[in-house]
């Protein structure tokens, strides 16, 4: 995967043991930034990145921030496309009780890069039937 640095300070992301699944993205700010309580800020990485061809990029929690303060992703996973080539801002939220003040360089969020499959869609009048049908919701059991 390319990446560009679109300011000095920004970090590449990185896979932080030899078995993880998710790179971490990191916070690019030029001040430390404060989420209070259920507030919720678009932070910039001060990358971007070029995905392989067939490939999409998630955005996911990282579990350290969202087990001390409470701070997660909003819209996660969140969705990179491969044709997009602007900066990754993660959309975090804190549903914790405290401020929670994030600093540039922090830890804010996983990337996770996998394949995607492209399906061909066609209206039909109805679909084939199959045990469980339209049950959802709970419907196979609690």
């Amino acid at each position: 995967m390319k990446v560009q640095k679109l300011r000095p300070d920004a970090k590449l992301p990185q896979y932080m043991t030899p078995d993880s699944v998710g790179l971490d993205l990191s916070a690019a700010l030029d001040e430390a930034l404060v989420l209070a309580p259920r507030e919720r800020k678009l932070v910039p990485t001060g990358i971007a990145v070029e995905l392989p061809p067939g490939h999409e990029g998630q955005v996911r929690p990282r579990s350290g921030i969202a087990s001390r303060h409470g701070v997660t992703c909003l819209n996660s996973p969140g969705t990179i496309d491969p044709d997009f080539r602007g900066e990754l801002k993660v959309l975090l939220v804190n549903l914790g009780d405290q401020p929670v003040t994030i600093r540039s360089g922090e830890r804010i969020a996983q990337l996770v890069v996998a394949p995607v499959t492209r399906v061909l869609v066609q209206e039909v009048v109805e679909l084939s039937d199959t045990t469980r049908g339209a049950g959802g919701f709970g419907s196979t059991g609690t």
